[in-house]
């Protein structure tokens, strides 16, 4: 092809890119996007790996939705079906076993990717003002994240996820005033049956999505407006001695290099350790030794185990669920009460106290783990 047919080509080529753009911008304003796009940039400093669990979090939860339609079209969610449904997407669906396990792994690491971005967020002093409302949000997910593992944790109908639900919501019933109503709303009855499991079924697929989605969008919509947080010592350098990454493409390219490897890792798990189904739930069977929650909820479980059955004039297990409601809810509400700490050594004290909950949750987790 001559060189003057070559240049024509190109010229009609990019008459055609320019009309596609105009049309696109004349609609949805691409101009201004394409200029926030230009600017928006992340800062560079030591801890600046912490702002890729967030990424990290949203890419497991993709691999959530798109494993969990593949497991929906041929799951049942009767006390009937369950089980067999189930044995049958690993025994007969082609690659079913691999899916699922997928899920099963994506779910676990989804959970420890928040935890790691939530304390990355504490420490780093990222809940105040003006992000209150960005820390909030990010509460809300990671709850409905456990939310999401509690009520899948029962939808393979196994022996394991039978009784470990059966203590899971036992422990919900100890809520004094609302506990009792809480632990009937759960499971539909006074005990775990088909009725909880159809329950956990439309809430797992259908109810905690939407919620989640909520959440999502006003948090990434927050973290747009406000843009990424700079910790204190960082923002108060000279503005020259300031480094930033822009985020559109470097930061997107190192945020797609570390998708890559979590992926790598997910698909290793999901081979070399395939999730393990185990036998059907049996209501009338008695509970297998080593019944326990999750890995996420082990730290309180080993501590309820702690506390006596009586404490004065008081059940043990209320004290002890009381314990863990104004821990999480002073938690929740740090950005309130660490306005309120006049003291110089206020940035120590929330490093201590962060530090002090980090060893307690991961020495407890052991220990139970350990216990088995």
């Amino acid at each position: 092809m001559s060189k003057e047919k070559l240049h024509s080509s190109s010229t009609e080529t990019g008459k055609a890119d320019s009309a596609i753009n105009k049309w696109l911008d004349d609609r949805f304003q691409l101009a201004a996007l394409r200029e926030f796009a230009k600017h928006k940039s992340v800062p560079k400093f030591r801890e600046t790996i912490w702002y890729y669990f967030g990424g990290i979090a949203l890419l497991l939860f993709l691999v959530q939705v798109c494993t969990g339609i593949l497991l929906v079209m041929y799951y049942k969610g009767t006390e009937d079906s369950a089980f067999e449904s189930v044995r049958f997407i690993d025994a007969k669906v082609n690659f079913g076993w691999l899916i699922r396990s997928i899920h099963s792994w994506s779910a676990n690491l989804m959970i420890l990717a928040i935890f790691i971005h939530m304390f990355s967020i504490y420490f780093l002093k990222s809940f105040r003002k003006p992000r209150e409302l960005t820390w909030y949000t990010g509460i809300g997910l990671l709850f409905v994240t456990m939310a999401f593992g509690f009520s899948g944790y029962l939808l393979p109908w196994n022996e394991l996820a039978y009784f470990a639900t059966k203590v899971g919501t036992d422990i919900t019933g100890q809520v004094p005033v609302v506990g009792k109503f809480m632990l009937t709303l759960m499971r539909g009855g006074a005990d775990v049956t088909g009725a909880t499991l159809s329950r956990f079924f439309g809430i797992h697929v259908a109810l905690f999505p939407g919620i989640f989605a909520i959440f999502l969008m006003l948090h990434l919509l927050f973290i747009q407006r406000q843009g990424m947080s700079e910790p204190e010592e960082w923002a108060k350098l000279d503005p020259k001695e300031k480094k930033t990454i822009p985020f559109f493409p470097n930061f997107m390219l190192r945020e797609l290099l570390i998708w890559l490897i979590v992926i790598n890792i997910l698909a290793v798990l999901a081979v070399y350790f395939p999730w393990e189904l185990g036998k059907k739930a049996d209501a009338f069977a008695s509970a297998p030794q080593g019944i326990k929650p999750e890995w996420y909820f082990l730290f309180m479980f080993q501590i309820l185990k702690y506390i006596p059955g009586k404490v004065w004039l008081f059940d043990g297990e209320v004290l002890g669920v009381l314990f863990f409601g104004v821990g999480i809810g002073l938690w929740v509400l740090v950005p309130f009460w660490d306005s309120k700490i006049k003291s110089g050594h206020r940035n120590k004290i929330l490093t201590y106290i962060g530090i002090g909950i980090v060893v307690f949750m991961i020495t407890f987790t052991t220990i139970a783990w350990i216990a088995g």
